[in-house]
């Protein structure tokens, strides 16, 4: 099953796309989604969106080291501070996650039952931010 979110800086789950059968690509489910990202914003989109793209919305991904050529400075201190960003993003999937439900088989075939799962553990989440808040990703 698939599952793509959105979460904002103080790793709070904003946003759930409904659960897709599959060993579907995410690029290709995340094409299909319409995002609610307003103009300007940033995205920490991990290595299974590398030719993802949205209009007026700056992706961060880390710079790859070209064949036969070295990464600038520059490059190699970005490349870390997106990785200490990307984790915090990690830890959200695993708080989320944490729930067994949603690593148990889910036998459970009635249609909507599984995004009904889904929702109530990425709530359990957001819950589980506002009692004890994490330090928001800078």
């Amino acid at each position: 099953m698939n599952n793509l979110w959105l979460v904002n800086a103080p790793l709070t789950l904003l946003f759930l796309r409904e659960t897709a059968a599959g060993h579907g690509q995410d690029k290709r489910l995340a094409a299909a989604t319409p995002y609610p990202l307003p103009a300007g914003s940033q995205l920490l989109p991990d290595r299974g969106f590398l030719a993802f793209t949205l209009p007026q919305v700056e992706l961060l991904l880390p710079t790859r080291k070209p064949r036969g050529h070295e990464l600038t400075p520059e490059q190699k201190v970005a490349n870390p501070a997106l990785a200490r960003r990307r984790v915090r993003i990690e830890h959200v999937n695993s708080s989320v996650k944490r729930c067994r439900i949603l690593k148990d088989t889910l036998r459970l075939v009635k249609q909507g039952v599984r995004d009904l799962v889904m929702e109530l553990c990425c709530a359990l989440h957001n819950f589980r931010v506002r009692l004890t808040p994490w330090q928001p990703m800078i």
